[in-house]
């Protein structure tokens, strides 16, 4: 049992630095580096440097070799985020946002792996925020979160500069139980695929948990 988790471990691991390796070739394949920089809303600097800005947080990608590192410290970058950056990189198609909002299940083959992307990321929303949505807000501060005028409370998130996501509550009363949900902007699938949508969506909602405020 053991040796399989470790297997499990590894092949999740391999298919991480896979992704990330044929990112990193496809950036590579880029001929016009600043008229993506432009799409993207990433910023060029001399030298074959690129900054992206990912949840309220400035990255650098060092040119030709495709480096990732946090551009204001010495942190190494998870995988998962690197991919995550790559891509949003790659594939961003310039389009300003359309100012119509859409459900997780409205993404391409979202509806199929709607049950996994509620459970992982809005079920934990609802269940740390729901009592409490006024919450949000403060938890929200740290990644750039801006008051949104959706359900009881909701706060708009810029995982990338091209990329909004609002997170909605509902409050609930003593008939119905507190209720949320994730919303992004229609043009989204400009920007990520779904499945990267998903994993923006949860690694946000457990930031917002984790900065959840004590007193």
């Amino acid at each position: 049992m053991k040796n399989r988790g470790l297997s499990s471990y590894s092949s999740r691991e391999q298919g991480l630095e896979l992704s990330c390796k044929l990112a990193r070739e496809q950036l590579s394949k880029i001929t016009d580096i600043q008229e993506q920089c432009r799409k993207s809303g990433a910023r060029y600097i001399s030298d074959g440097q690129i900054a992206v800005d990912y949840l309220n947080q400035p990255y650098c990608i060092a040119l030709p070799d495709v480096e990732i590192s946090l551009e204001d410290g010495e942190v190494e970058v998870p995988v998962k985020e690197k991919i995550l950056i790559l891509h949003y990189f790659i594939m961003a198609k310039g389009r300003p946002a359309s100012g119509a909002l859409i459900t997780y299940k409205q993404l391409p083959g979202g509806i199929s792996y709607f049950a996994a992307f509620s459970q992982r990321a809005i079920a934990p929303l609802v269940r740390h925020f729901g009592k409490s949505p006024e919450l949000l807000l403060e938890a929200a501060a740290n990644l750039g979160g801006r008051e949104a005028d959706y359900g009881d409370t909701a706060v708009t998130i810029n995982a990338f500069a091209r990329v909004p996501m609002t997170f909605v509550l509902w409050r609930g009363d003593e008939d119905l139980a507190p209720n949320g949900n994730i919303l992004f902007d229609a043009n989204v699938p400009d920007y990520l695929p779904t499945e990267d949508v998903a994993v923006v969506s949860e690694t946000i909602t457990w930031k917002l948990v984790k900065a959840i405020p004590f007193t």
